[in-house]
């Protein structure tokens, strides 16, 4: 696949326009009668046609082959890549695993997704699926696309190189990378080995947060997230064309890349964001500030300032507030927060929270500091700032109860004392 990955445009939402052949895009028109090279013209359309000019999403294709030139798709088994939310009573108790182990057999990243909660449905285009992965080998001979939601992926462990239909992502841990719905791709590992976190959105897309009060400048820039520039392939053989649509898996037969679309122009793109140029606001006062303040994107609901899905960062930042508890406080929320740990120690868990976990706060369910953070936070002299460094952790926070997978339930990796870090808090009551 030409040109080399390390080619990006700049911006979020931008109309980009790219061509890995000079002479490839039209000029003031979209589909002409015939393309250049004998291209085939394709919209490729991520909103309503008449989404408003502000929110509208599509992007035109000049690719080699349309994308309907395919077998017909068959399903594929049920296995542990599902939409499956129901399937047992979602408990109010607060959660906690410990990472997946890497695999032992060969398996790529479709084979190592392993859906460990989620809420809403494709149907309803409102909720999202919560995946986990481990793999130790790239896609081979196959490709992948997912017409239920637009996948935000988050490195823990190993790069990913990301080969899309409008160009190549290379992804490493505090990274992200965001696919659209639709876009086809195929992943191949930079590293003998693999993990992290999937985010699958049902929602309205992905955007950056307004910024309010907060002013012009501040949490995640929009000129830092990359969007790659045009690359194809030209290859023909008998590969495998794997589609996610309403919950199951399908197959069909595919005898060349699908990856073939010589240029590109439009605001429907694949983007990769890296979470280290993330600009923290917080209290230089007093006071821990709410999480949405570390919103990187959101994706917004029917309900102004209630997101569908939030995806909140923990990153290194600077604790200055006086006379403060400067931890997260105890809490209760009406939205349900996952939590995944990238890298380093995350300042409100003495241990446990490890990174390639994750833990689960439901819907009113109470959490905050263990009681060795507690006791430590309690006596800290605020009178100097406390630098956190060498972390990075995040959220997928919700509107809608978050439901925990069987296989989430019963996987060896719950941690089923995780309720036992709140005990030793004791009550130190004296009117």
């Amino acid at each position: 696949m030409k040109p080399s990955p390390s080619r990006y445009l700049s911006g979020f939402g931008n109309e980009f326009a790219s061509e890995a052949i000079a002479g490839t895009l039209p000029v003031g028109r979209n589909s002409p009668q015939r393309v250049a090279h004998g291209l085939y013209a394709e919209q490729l359309s991520g909103t309503a046609f008449t989404a408003p000019r502000h929110a509208n999403r599509r992007s035109w294709l000049y690719r080699i082959r349309p994308a309907a030139v395919h077998g017909p798709f068959a399903p594929l088994p049920s296995g542990k890549f599902h939409n499956a939310f129901d399937e047992v009573p979602a408990p109010p108790n607060q959660l906690r695993w410990d990472p997946l182990p890497l695999p032992q057999a060969p398996t790529d990243f479709i084979d190592g997704l392993v859906t460990w909660a989620g809420n809403g449905s494709a149907a309803t285009q409102s909720g999202i699926g919560i995946h986990l992965y481990a793999a130790n080998r790239s896609m081979q001979g196959r490709y992948f696309y997912d017409a239920d939601g637009e996948l935000l992926i988050v490195p823990q462990q190993g790069r990913l190189t990301i080969a899309t239909e409008l160009g190549v992502l290379a992804v490493e841990p505090q990274e992200i990378a965001v696919i659209p719905r639709g876009v086809r791709f195929r992943v191949e590992l930079a590293d003998d080995t693999a993990r992290g976190y999937v985010a699958e959105n049902f929602g309205a897309l992905l955007k950056l947060p307004e910024l309010g009060p907060i002013g012009s400048n501040g949490l995640a820039n929009a000129r830092d997230f990359l969007t790659p520039v045009a690359a194809y392939e030209d290859v023909e053989g008998d590969f495998e064309l794997v589609a996610k649509f309403q919950g199951r898996l399908w197959s069909a037969r595919i005898d060349h890349s699908p990856l073939d679309v010589v240029g590109w122009h439009g605001n429907y793109a694949p983007y990769k964001y890296d979470l280290r140029r993330f600009n923290t606001i917080g209290s230089i006062s007093y006071d821990h500030p709410d999480p949405s303040i570390f919103t990187v994107l959101t994706s917004p609901s029917d309900t102004p300032g209630v997101a569908n899905m939030d995806f909140v960062i923990f990153p290194p930042r600077i604790l200055a507030m006086q006379d403060t508890f400067r931890p997260p406080w105890f809490h209760r929320n009406i939205a349900s927060e996952f939590m995944g740990l990238v890298h380093g120690v995350y300042d409100a868990k003495a241990g446990g929270f490890v990174p390639g976990g994750a833990s689960l706060h439901n819907c009113m369910s109470g959490h905050g500091p263990d009681a060795a953070t507690f006791a430590k936070a309690s006596a800290a002299d605020t009178r100097t700032p406390d630098y956190l460094t060498d972390t990075m952790a995040f959220m997928f926070e919700t509107r809608l109860v978050i439901r925990p997978t069987r296989q989430a339930l019963e996987a060896p990796q719950l941690q089923r004392d995780y309720q036992q870090c709140w005990q030793g808090l004791r009550k130190h009551f004296a009117p």
